[in-house]
């Protein structure tokens, strides 16, 4: 994408995969503008790139108009990156599931994310189109979105959400020459799966994984690059698994 200042909006830019989705694309020359809930991370990995850092919560209106002010601020918005999402505070079973941990994790995983969704697009509606591209964007779902997790249910609808929210958006941006696509990581190393990581260690070893091994946050950022750079120009509304092959069904 032969574009000056270009930029790509992260969100979860902080930590986890969202950094390494926003590092991969600085790389590949983006102005980075994301948003994390942390006011004061650190962003020491972003060294000798361009990152506007916008502290906020992309459950909340003015936090999103916040973060999309400050990215058309830095250039052309082409890429969004769907990011940001929590996990419930205490799993619970979904007999026992409680408004209040629903309406949390709805509110951040797909409330925030479609109408930050939204909100971008139609921004890159109305910018011309190079090469017949506006833009591109990816939503970061979950294999959650289609495994049922009874302990978290708030959860997994949150992310079936999301897979309907990129299905939605292609289908309506694709004559704007608007591409949107999700990426659905399995069993990935970074903070939210901290606290079940000896479980997922013993369910690793006893073969849940073909490929043997935790993914990490490069392997999901590896899949967010190839659907923002025009590799697959002819690619709307698809989701691709992360998931080191977990969702093969075999005997």
């Amino acid at each position: 994408m032969n574009i000056e200042n270009k930029v790509a909006i992260v969100t979860g830019v902080a930590g986890g995969i969202g950094k390494a989705c926003a590092i991969a694309l600085a790389e590949k020359g983006f102005k980075i503008v994301g948003m994390g809930r942390n006011p004061q991370p650190d962003l020491s990995d972003f060294e000798g790139f361009s990152l506007t850092y916008v502290s906020g919560d992309i459950s909340d209106g003015d936090s999103r108009r916040r973060l999309f002010d400050a990215a058309v601020a830095e250039g052309r918005v082409c890429v969004l990156v769907n990011v940001a999402g929590i996990a419930p505070r205490v799993r619970r079973d979904i007999l026992e599931m409680t408004e209040e941990s629903y309406d949390q994790v709805m509110g951040i995983n797909t409330k925030g994310t479609l109408f930050l969704t939204q909100k971008v697009a139609n921004y890159m509606v109305a910018q011309e189109a190079v090469d017949g591209v506006r833009g591109y964007i990816v939503n970061v779902s979950s294999c959650s979105a289609y495994t049922s997790s009874p302990s978290r249910g708030e959860y997994c609808i949150s992310k079936a959400g999301v897979s309907m929210i990129t299905k939605l958006f292609a289908d309506r941006l694709a004559p704007e020459g608007i591409l949107v696509n999700e990426v659905c990581p399995g069993i990935i190393y970074t903070g939210m799966t901290e606290a079940v990581r000896e479980k997922y260690d013993r369910l690793i070893e006893d073969g849940l994984i073909p490929t043997g091994r935790w993914g990490q946050p490069e392997d999901v950022a590896k899949a967010v690059l190839t659907l923002c750079d025009g590799t697959f120009g002819y690619t709307t509304g698809a989701s691709f698994i992360v998931d080191g092959g977990m969702h093969i069904r075999s005997l």
